[in-house]
């Protein structure tokens, strides 16, 4: 595909850095009045929306109206329903141990070291990751079937997250199931279904950016880093190594894929 609008995604990086750090600023608002900075883990999928939402926007007369809402309309989809879990699931706690442990080694205001380190580092990650959504947006011609494996694709992340998040929940809901390693359902098959889930999701939004060939190139850093951080990053790594110390973990482990699903060993 020719005629990729670079000018034009170019001055929308500005606006999507500046989306994403407003949501991250206010969110930083609301957890100083609260006390309470767990809650940014819930912003993290509004701020993927409203990069998207602000792309949507800007790119008006720009790239291929189809293709924009369906990006758009795809981020939101993925971003509001991990929001609004999220939210629930923290609900009547208190502060994540993560943010204790981290929080714990400011060199001064706990504050304003998790403004520097959790809200503006996050801030820029959406803006990175959301690199071929962005990018969608300024793509004039029809879509092709990289647009349509993309959605496929980004259908099967959203269900197996929603999946695998209910399922979980409603184990943990069940009090004969309390201590035991939740290893039924989706969890059968990888240990993670909901990372694997993200995985998907972003991937299947790179493939929509692959009908520019141009954009593809300059975004598939996204999908490549976000799949660091799932994998080898904040995801995967530190979950268990937080779980291992749990009865019955190592014998799930050695059964159970780590990431891509498939039959139980």
């Amino acid at each position: 595909m020719s005629g990729f609008a670079w000018g034009a995604f170019a001055v929308n990086l500005g606006w999507a850095a500046a989306a994403s750090l407003a949501v991250m600023l206010v969110t930083f608002a609301i957890a100083v009045r609260r006390g309470l900075h767990r809650i940014v883990d819930a912003a993290w999928g509004i701020a993927f929306t409203a990069v998207a939402v602000a792309s949507c926007v800007a790119s008006a007369g720009e790239g291929d109206p189809g293709r924009r809402y369906l990006v758009t309309a795809l981020t939101a989809l993925w971003g509001l329903r991990l929001a609004g879990h999220i939210a629930r699931r923290g609900r009547g706690h208190g502060e994540d141990p993560r943010y204790n442990h981290l929080l714990g080694k400011a060199p001064g205001s706990r504050n304003l070291y998790a403004l520097r380190m959790v809200y503006l580092l996050q801030g820029a990650l959406v803006w990175l990751v959301s690199l071929p959504v962005q990018a969608a947006q300024y793509m004039p011609g029809p879509m092709t079937a990289f647009a349509a494996a993309g959605t496929a694709l980004v259908a099967l992340g959203v269900c197996f997250e929603a999946v695998g998040d209910s399922q979980l929940a409603r184990f943990k809901a069940d009090p004969s199931h309390k201590g035991r390693i939740m290893d039924q359902g989706l969890w059968r098959y990888t240990r993670h279904p909901n990372y694997f889930g993200d995985f998907c999701v972003w991937w299947g939004l790179y493939l929509i950016a692959c009908d520019s060939a141009g954009a593809a190139a300059a975004t598939v850093v996204s999908p490549l880093g976000m799949s660091y951080l799932l994998i080898w990053g904040s995801g995967k790594r530190l979950l268990e190594r937080h779980m291992a110390q749990r009865p019955g973990y190592a014998q799930y482990a050695a059964r159970t894929s780590g990431f891509f699903p498939r039959r139980p060993r």
